[in-house]
């Protein structure tokens, strides 16, 4: 049997629930949340679980997994001082890395290119390309993705995560769920059609 990555036997509050899983070598596991406002908290409680920064008595983390975050800069960087393709890839990729210059796959891409100047989709490969380039272990999701963009990026993980990575996918979107080898959805407690905000999650 593969290596045990992550063990959740359940993650349960007074208004959601998540069944329990396992997360092994080679596992693409889709945790799906609702499409509805409410799922932004489960979401950032879910990813501060399973990347370590937050311990949850049910969770069994052996094996922390990395975010894929959004590229984002403060305003007045993106105003005065714009990061390039380039600046981003200095700081955040592992250089010698088979991803490291991948990004330039894309033919109108190139160092001096700005980030702000990216879409959705290239702007989610930079940082999913950063983050694979140093682990092989990830959560990520699929905001600000055209469906070509998430397939692409779904395909990219798969093949990447092989027998000895893992990913956990947090979203509200089941486009993915052929390429996932388990899926997870959540269950809720509370109204969705009521204001969410309102609870403290």
């Amino acid at each position: 049997m593969k290596e045990l990555l992550i063990e959740s036997k359940g993650i349960k509050t007074d208004h959601y629930y998540i069944p329990p899983f396992e997360v092994r070598e080679g596992d693409f596991v889709f945790i799906h949340l609702e499409n509805h406002i409410a799922s932004c908290d489960v979401e950032e409680k879910v990813i501060a679980i399973f990347t370590g920064k937050e311990k949850n008595g049910n969770v069994t983390i052996n094996k922390p997994h990395t975010f894929v975050k959004q590229v984002r800069e403060s305003e007045f960087r993106r105003r005065f001082f714009p990061t390039t393709v380039g600046e981003y890839l200095f700081r955040n990729m592992k250089r010698e890395s088979k991803f490291a210059k991948r990004i330039y796959e894309i033919d109108w891409i190139n160092k001096n290119t700005q980030l702000i100047r990216l879409p959705g989709n290239p702007r989610k490969l930079i940082s999913l390309y950063s983050v694979l380039s140093k682990t092989n272990h990830i959560i990520f999701d699929l905001v600000a993705q055209d469906f070509e963009g998430i397939e692409h990026a779904a395909k990219i993980v798969k093949d990447e995560i092989g027998g000895k990575g893992s990913a956990i996918l947090v979203d509200r979107c089941d486009v993915l769920k052929k390429f996932c080898t388990q899926h997870i959805r959540i269950e809720w407690f509370i109204d969705l059609k009521e204001d969410a905000r309102k609870f403290n999650f």
